[in-house]
């Protein structure tokens, strides 16, 4: 899908993603709002105890926080209302962050690298992602792989993370249906060590895909799957960190969103959906979450990781929430308080997206 790109006033770029029955659209509209230039960028600083790389964005703090609906930057610019979007209407927009965590720089007067972006979904401030159609689902994917794909092309980036943050217990600060795109300067910890993993795995087991083989061992196993598709399954993981953790996989060895073939990305985007509605059946309200995809590097030496995405959150049961206390936060260890077999039982117990 090739996107309408536009700019925004100051100087940022915006691209619009047209549902496949939308109307045409034309060329996006100028952004008429007078806009001060975006804030320099962050600072990228070593912490040689872990060996980790820490983002210093410090002009976050100046950020739009929970606006009421009537002022959402997100959503389309109507009347004398200007937002984000000049457009009066859309179906997703991707534009660079206003007040990004990326860029940064190695030094203060470094060149500046990595980059953060926002995938708005839906023009309707009060939607949200598990009840989209299918035709929008589709729309977002399509999106996620463009920028995914366009993002791992620039010789500064290391890795793309597409995720979502959603409710104020995760720190959202804008209610409007979104996520974001971030295009790493370096190779996160955590991913880094799946890396590590799946090498390990190959020269272990011969050359095997360590995600293909957990995979099997799931299927095998039965007990905590959740929906096995035709080119894809969603599974409560045996060693989950979170109260309920879900993830997504595709059937084939595929390690990043542009691999895909159609209809593996029609059914994983489906049940990406499928699993955040049957947290929110479960609790009967739209529950704290987060989800991202984790993919190989574009440029990353060894064995490739096997796509997945994981959807998660802190809800361990009504009213109560897991709080990443000192085991979690500073070492690392974190305490289950569901069983995941018990998650996986009562996923399936409540109706997925659409009442399946």
């Amino acid at each position: 899908m090739r996107p309408r790109r536009g700019r925004l006033a100051d100087g940022r770029t915006i691209l619009y993603f047209d549902d496949a029955t939308s109307p045409g659209r034309g060329d996006p509209p100028p952004d008429r709002r007078a806009l001060d230039p975006p804030p320099p960028p962050g600072e990228l600083r070593y912490d040689a105890l872990l060996d980790e790389w820490i983002i210093l964005a410090a002009h976050r703090q100046a950020r739009t926080f929970l606006p009421p609906a009537s002022e959402c930057p997100l959503c389309p610019s109507r009347g004398t209302t200007l937002t984000e979007v000049p457009a009066h209407d859309y179906d997703v927009v991707v534009f660079e962050n206003r007040f990004p965590s990326l860029p940064a720089a190695v030094v203060p007067d470094g060149p500046p690298v990595g980059r953060a972006e926002v995938i708005c979904y839906s023009s309707d401030h009060e939607a949200s992602f598990p009840t989209l159609s299918d035709e929008r689902l589709d729309t977002i994917a399509a999106a996620w792989v463009e920028r995914s794909a366009a993002l791992s092309d620039d010789p500064g980036t290391a890795a793309v993370f597409v995720f979502e943050n959603r409710g104020e217990e995760i720190g959202v600060t804008l209610h409007h249906p979104h996520g974001q795109v971030y295009a790493y300067p370096f190779v996160p910890p955590r991913l880094e060590r799946m890396l590590a993993a799946a090498d390990r795995h190959r020269d272990a087991a011969r050359g095997a895909c360590l995600g293909c083989d957990v995979l099997a061992d799931e299927l095998r196993d039965g007990r905590r799957i959740l929906v096995a598709g035709s080119t894809a399954v969603a599974y409560v993981p045996r060693a989950a960190r979170w109260p309920y953790e879900v993830h997504v996989v595709p059937r084939r060895h595929v390690g990043q969103l542009a691999e895909l073939e159609p209809a593996e990305l029609a059914e994983l985007v489906r049940l990406h959906a499928d699993a955040l509605a049957r947290l929110d059946q479960l609790f009967g309200r739209e529950v704290p979450a987060m989800s991202g995809w984790f993919a190989s590097p574009a440029r990353a030496e060894g064995t490739p990781l096997h796509l997945r995405l994981e959807v998660v959150s802190p809800q361990r049961d009504a009213g109560k929430l897991k709080y990443l206390a000192s085991s979690e936060s500073l070492m690392g260890a974190f305490i289950g308080d569901v069983a995941p077999e018990d998650a996986a039982e009562r996923l399936r117990s409540v109706p997925g997206r659409g009442g399946r």
